[in-house]
């Protein structure tokens, strides 16, 4: 009897710890600590695009993460808090048959959309191209600068040059560049290893030729190679103010998109709607835990109490899942939530049904509460299980929005399994005696009487 009420009290000292680590971590702003809400509860840009991987020749899910990944790094550029950038795949309503990818970027606190779209901003392609066979028929009409630079604005120079292996997916640091006399700034280009032998053999074939620097299909700068390059650097010359090529810098950085993307949807969510879906789900959620406890305590009376503990006990052990995973909360993600409270309460229900057989068979307190927590346990174990099935298939299956929900189910139904085999046992095991009078029978059983019990023969 002592060994369950040490694990008894354990469990009342882990519960109120657990209780001061979400209302310090609240009260104390501890960003780490802090709830991640969602788009749809705190505000902001959404925007969808769809990936053309049609002319993709490796596998277009890995292309499509790669796509994920450059955006990701461009955003992280503009420092904005907790963006979500996800994929999805869908067969539905695509002609033959074949996937479309789709690429979901979420921006918090951006209601601007038109600063969203520009924050992803288009594919920096960088490539350089050398002469054409045609461009001697024009060489004649080309003028070089002091800065050696060819001027190229009396002819169609897009004719004169045919495109190269090298573009910017060999680029390893773009960096901003200030020319020391004029203050002009520029773009340098440092390339990775094999960027470096491709730079070198352009230059070679190059020399005493023009090279041309093309950058999302606009010429740059087309300058006179006078001798091979070797270290795999370039320069970006052209009109840009700092600001300008800051901007591209960070672009060049962040790398080029491996596939084409095409924006198909937007949509903006005020704060304020965020913040009234906030306080209708906290409202909601009061609203339910206090239903269910006065149902409890009303029908099952004793037990119902502990219930209704263990509950409190449950949902600050989830308030603190969601701090330290952590979980991105949603509209969504909060109904799984509630949700889940109604599954923690049915292993509960299921438990003292067993206990009013056993008592109603004659057994003793003690006996009945041990009892009927073991013979409900398949009971709750299946149909937790199923649950949580079904939580893993619409998290695994489903789109972001379902995927929300389906974690904040699956993870209330598993700590809710743990909390009513645990914290509902113990704490009655503790207040049940081997035996008792009528009125502690009474606040062991339920319903609004008292069944007259047959004697037990075990």
């Amino acid at each position: 009897m002592w060994n369950i009420r040490i694990k008894a009290i354990i469990i009342l000292i882990l519960s109120a710890l657990i209780a001061f680590f979400v209302i310090y971590s609240e009260k104390s702003n501890l960003e780490k600590f802090s709830f991640r809400l969602g788009l749809d509860l705190s505000g902001g840009s959404s925007l969808t695009y769809k990936a053309d991987v049609s002319a993709v020749t490796e596998d277009p899910v890995t292309a499509v993460e790669s796509l994920r990944d450059v955006i990701e790094r461009r955003v992280n550029l503009f420092g904005v808090s907790e963006p979500n950038i996800q994929t999805e795949e869908s067969r539905i309503g695509t002609e033959g048959g074949d996937p479309e990818y789709r690429l979901i970027v979420e921006l918090p606190g951006i209601t601007d959309i038109d600063k969203a779209i520009a924050m992803i901003g288009l594919t920096p392609l960088l490539e350089f191209k050398t002469e054409s066979a045609t461009a001697e028929q024009s060489i004649s009409e080309l003028t070089v600068g002091p800065d050696g630079v060819v001027d190229m604005s009396a002819i169609s120079v897009n004719s004169m040059y045919e495109p190269t292996d090298l573009t910017g997916r060999y680029l390893k640091r773009a960096s901003l560049q200030f020319d020391p006399v004029t203050r002009q700034p520029s773009i340098g280009l440092l390339f990775d290893a094999e960027g470096s032998k491709l730079f070198e053999q352009l230059t070679e074939q190059s020399i005493d030729k023009t090279l041309a620097i093309y950058l999302d299909g606009a010429l740059l700068s087309a300058p006179m190679v006078r001798e091979k390059i070797t270290g795999g650097e370039a320069v970006i010359t052209g009109v840009f103010t700092p600001e300008e090529a800051k901007i591209m810098v960070g672009r060049l950085n962040s790398g080029a998109l491996p596939v084409p993307i095409e924006l198909v949807q937007t949509n903006i969510i005020g704060s304020g709607m965020g913040a009234d879906a906030v306080s209708a789900g906290i409202l909601a959620g009061i609203i339910a835990l206090i239903v269910v406890s006065f149902f409890l305590i009303i029908w099952y009376r004793l037990p119902g109490l502990i219930a209704s503990v263990a509950l409190i006990v449950y949902t600050l052990t989830m308030f603190a899942l969601f701090k330290m995973i952590p979980v991105v909360l949603t509209a969504a993600g909060i109904a799984g939530f509630i949700i889940s409270l109604g599954m923690a309460v049915d292993a509960n229900i299921l438990i003292f049904e067993r206990m009013k057989e056993e008592l109603d068979s004659g057994r003793g307190i003690f006996d009945a509460v041990k009892t009927g927590f073991d013979r409900a346990w398949l009971s709750i174990r299946d149909g937790n299980l199923s649950s949580l099935l079904s939580a893993l298939i619409l998290f695994w299956f489903g789109t972001s929005l379902i995927q929300g929900f389906a974690l904040t189910f699956g993870l209330g139904v598993l700590v809710s399994m743990i909390s009513a085999i645990t914290v509902s046992r113990l704490f009655l095991l503790v207040l049940a005696p081997s035996r008792g009078s009528k009125t502690l029978r009474f606040l062991f059983n339920n319903g609004f009487g008292l069944k007259k019990h047959t004697k037990h023969n075990d």
